[in-house]
């Protein structure tokens, strides 16, 4: 299971997808032991043919690598994992032709106004750590400027950060996926449109939202998470005025808050045909 520090505001609900894939592949005749990231980095579970895991902290991901490596198969991907940290993830979607925001790999400790200047990112950019995955709401924030850019990078500084990422601020409405390779599950929605949650809601009362090619963001997701080396997904992107699409991150494994009923059975199938194919 995935340690709490990795779990920013979504504890309960990455337990939940957890559990329910478990229990689907218990109903499937597997046998499942369950473990915290520390009883594995202990050891537990370390014998396993078959490891699926939500792990993120760096010591657990250098053991998913290392049983990886001796056969084990590992869902996701230790290596994927690690691909999805902030800068490498910046770097490998870029260079892969993934639609992703202009963007600055730096030091925390680098003097970096000009850079941006230089950029172009003159309407505003946001600042995110780049060594890790997400721990704090604060390793992801937007600046409206160069200055202000600078000031959240010394504060990544002082908190122990040694890398960032900073990225051109995309205009748009923003949209959450949640994906399953090997599978048609694909799911996604407008976070902040509260309209869609409201019971009985007409349609005149729903927002108005962009068109945009529902097919292409499947495939861009989809080529990403095949890039990247992750089978169970999600992340957010931006819809610009143009109807154009911008990844603006990648997670393995999230939560699957708003449709986790239905992905769980879709996991465990995913991961029995990966049994299989491994067997």
């Amino acid at each position: 299971m995935r340690a709490g520090t990795f779990s920013p505001n979504h504890i309960g609900n990455d337990a939940a997808i957890f559990n329910i894939v478990a229990e689907q592949l218990r109903k499937r005749g597997c046998e499942v032991n369950t473990y915290s990231e520390e009883q594995f980095v202990q050891g537990a579970g370390n014998d396993a043919r078959i490891i699926l895991n939500m792990c993120r902290e760096p010591r657990s991901l250098a053991l998913l690598q290392k049983l990886e490596d001796r056969g084990a198969l590992v869902i996701n991907s230790g290596y994927g994992i690690e691909n999805c940290t902030r800068e490498r993830m910046t770097r490998i979607l870029i260079g892969s032709g993934i639609p992703y925001p202009d963007s600055l790999m730096v030091n925390t400790d680098e003097v970096v106004k000009d850079r941006i200047a230089k950029a172009g990112f003159n309407n505003g950019c946001w600042v995110k750590r780049g060594d890790l995955h997400t721990m704090h709401r604060e390793d992801v924030s937007y600046a409206r400027h160069a200055q202000e850019a600078q000031e959240i990078l010394q504060e990544y500084f002082l908190r122990g950060m040694k890398r960032a990422v900073i990225s051109r601020h995309i205009e748009g409405e923003m949209i959450k996926f949640y994906g399953v390779t090997g599978s048609n599950f694909f799911y996604w929605f407008y976070p902040f449109d509260r309209a869609q949650s409201r019971i009985g809601a007409d349609q005149a009362a729903k927002p108005v939202h962009t068109p945009f090619d529902v097919e292409s963001l499947k495939q861009i997701c989809a080529k990403a998470a095949d890039i990247l080396d992750v089978k169970i997904y999600g992340g957010d992107c931006i819809i610009t005025r143009e109807g154009e699409i911008r990844i603006i991150d990648f997670d393995d494994w999230p939560s699957f808050a708003p449709c986790r009923t239905e992905a769980g059975p879709v996991i465990a199938r995913m991961i029995m045909n990966e049994i299989k194919k491994h067997a």
